[in-house]
Parts: C-alpha cells; structure tokens; sequence
C-alpha cells in the first residue's frame, strides 16, 4: 500500500489583515482588534483553501496533521481532507502557537510543511526550525496571505503553491532550494520607511529546474553531473568518517577525492582517505562500534539508487545490514543519483529491502537525493510492505 504524503498544514488566521485598512500588515500589539474594528475581514483561511483545493483528487494519498481551529484544521477539515491535530490552539493565536505547531509536525515527522501567512510568520516559521537544529532541513513552503511578501519562502500565489505540493503527492521531481527569509520593520513602515533584514534561510521545494551541468538540449552531461554531485558530497562530509555503498554514481565521489574505489563493494573513507577497502557485514560493524565508543561526531553513509530498480538498500549493498543502518541515523544517510537516473524510474518509489520491516517502514517517506552541487530533490521511498 502506497504510504499517504505527510502534510504539516498551519494558518496564520491574522495573516495580512491590517492591509485593506491601511494598517500595512498584521504584526504589533493590538493590530488585529484595529483592523477588525476598522472593517477588516481576515482571508488567509480562504487563501489557505485556494491552495489546498489544488490538492483535492489526491486526498486518499494525503495526511495532514495541522493545529485546531482557524490555525489549519477547519480548513482542511471543510475541504474533505483526512487531519490529526498536533497541537491545541487557543481562540486568539499567537506568534508563539506558530512556533509550538512547527516543533508539533517536524516531531511528527511530516514531508513538508506548508503554512499560510506573511513574513512575520515565515520568521516565527524559521526560528523555531533554527531552533530544533537537527531537523533545520526541514522543507517548507509559504502560501502567500501577508501584506508583505519580501521572503523567498512563498509560492507566486495560493494556487501555485498548490500546484508545488501535488508535484511532490504525484512523485515529480522536485527541486530543493535555500531561500532567504526576510521581514521589514512595520512600525517603521507606517512612517513611510522601508527597512528589509534577512532573518535566515529555509529549504523550499521548487518546480524541476535543470540549473546546472546542462547541454543546450536541456538533458544533462552524466560526467558533468557526476562532478557536480561529487563535489556537493565532498563538501558535506569534511572529515566525517564515512561508509561509501556500492555503485558508479558513489564511484565517481571517491574518483573525484583521488582515491580507490570498490565498485561493487563497500568502503570505509575519512578526510579523503580510505581507511578499509570493500569491507564485509562485520568489518563494518567492528569500525562503527569502535567509532562510537571513541567519538561523539556522526558516522555518514552515502549510497546510491539502482537504475531502473529504484532500489536504495537490499540489492548489491547487503553489507549495510539494518543494526548498522540504524547505527548510521536516518539524517546521517546520503543518497545521491542524477536527475536523469530518478526520471527513469517514471514516479516510482525508491525501495529499502532491508530485512527489518521496522527498520523500512522507518526509511520510508520523503527524502533529499543530491543531483548536483548544492541541488537536490525530494523523492519518495516506499518499504516493500
């Protein structure tokens, strides 16, 4: 049975209310009651349902876990949608219930989160993410329902973003970006000054763009890419120890450093060295065992998908038994395939046959595959249950 997309749905119910009275946003104490004793009417509910109407025919394939009332279930709930509340909201919510509903759906473990607001809420959005440091990956995306909108964070419009989530629903390559979360002072504003600060940075699907390593007939150069993907791994493991899987993509990673590689085997590498070459089940679990007993940093696994097969663990890389899968994290686990290997595979999950149902049910989801230098996309994996 395919598993549901895991949505982490929230509504700033006060989003952007103070704008059709001149007011310039909804952000300060007491902004909301003006702009309600004004004539306002808050829309960023209705904005929130232009969004996820886009995503009605998909609403067997989806779960949306999301606050109470106006902060994201009546929304849902109205449209037909199947939600879990993780978090209790109060009447009037706050700066503060943003924040508690974001740690509520990354504990959850959702795909993505998908929120309803303006800058002020894409900032509470971010710090609290910042804030929880081992998931800061986390992917979201904003529909647009603010005053202002100088985020990077947004869809265009509510549809759009819509159209972004059922991409990722319907197994499309999806691009992972940095985007940059930026506010502006509003109290200022209201005197007619424009002052912008960058608050940080959010990871957001985006629509397949080929960006880089491209010919002019849009397809990719494998060798270019393989470079580019290299290059983006080598980065991220600095002086990680490392096990590298088995396969020509995690070849040309070991390629790049200047080092020997097993092709159809596993090896063991630190600061571009290789410590152990194809390594068998109990030799890896020997060096990971020791590692852990000697050192707090993480152990990376990096691997890669069978073509065609869409297979991430179970075939050609028995080595990476489940007690040493479970040793390495889910976070520490670096998948990598080129754009053309995953389009191949024609929406198709990625599989992990570890052995361990457990341990796959585990795995399954939607996870980062690297495609290039600083590129990657979410893709699904699916248990073979």
């Amino acid at each position: 049975m395919k598993q549901a997309f895991k949505l982490g749905f929230i509504v700033n119910p006060i989003a952007g209310i103070g704008g059709s009275v001149a007011l310039k946003g909804s952000d300060g104490e007491g902004i909301a009651q003006q702009a309600l004793q004004l004539g306002a009417t808050a829309k960023a509910n209705q904005r929130a349902a232009t969004a996820l109407s886009v995503l009605k025919p998909y609403q067997e394939q989806i779960q949306i876990f999301t606050a109470s009332g106006d902060m994201g279930e009546y929304c849902a709930r109205e449209l037909g949608f199947s939600i879990t509340n993780v978090y209790q909201a109060p009447l009037q919510s706050s700066a503060s219930d943003t924040e508690n509903t974001v740690a509520a759906l990354v504990a959850e473990g959702v795909d993505l989160i998908l929120f309803a607001g303006g800058d002020g809420t894409a900032r509470n959005i971010c710090h609290q993410i910042e804030a929880l440091q081992a998931n800061h990956n986390m992917p979201v995306l904003g529909i647009p329902a603010g005053c202002k909108i100088h985020s990077g964070v947004y869809a265009v419009t509510p549809k759009a973003a819509g159209r972004i989530v059922e991409m990722m629903v319907t197994n499309q390559l999806v691009t992972l970006t940095d985007a940059d979360v930026m506010d502006i002072d509003e109290s200022l504003f209201r005197d007619g000054v424009v002052k912008a600060k960058r608050y940080g940075e959010m990871q957001i699907p985006m629509e397949l763009r080929y960006v880089q390593a491209v010919k002019a007939g849009g397809k990719e150069s494998d060798e270019l890419v393989l470079q580019d993907i290299a290059a983006h791994v080598i980065d991220e493991l600095d002086d990680s120890l490392a096990v590298i899987g088995s396969g020509s993509t995690t070849a040309a990673i070991m390629d790049e450093m200047g080092i020997d590689n097993t092709l159809l085997g596993v090896d063991l590498v630190q600061s571009e060295t290789v410590i152990a070459s194809d390594v068998t089940e109990p030799e890896l679990w020997a060096f990971v065992q020791q590692h852990q007993a000697t050192s707090d940093e993480p152990i990376k696994l990096v691997i890669t998908v069978i073509g065609g097969q869409g297979h991430i663990f179970g075939r050609g890389n028995q080595q990476l038994s489940p007690r040493i899968i479970k040793a390495v994290g889910k976070d520490n686990i670096i998948i990598v395939a080129t754009k053309t290997k995953l389009a191949s595979l024609n929406a198709r999950p990625l599989i992990a046959d570890t052995g361990d149902d457990e341990l796959d049910q585990a795995l399954a989801g939607y996870l980062p595959i690297v495609t290039g230098y600083r590129d990657q996309v979410l893709y699904p994996v699916a248990s073979p249950l």
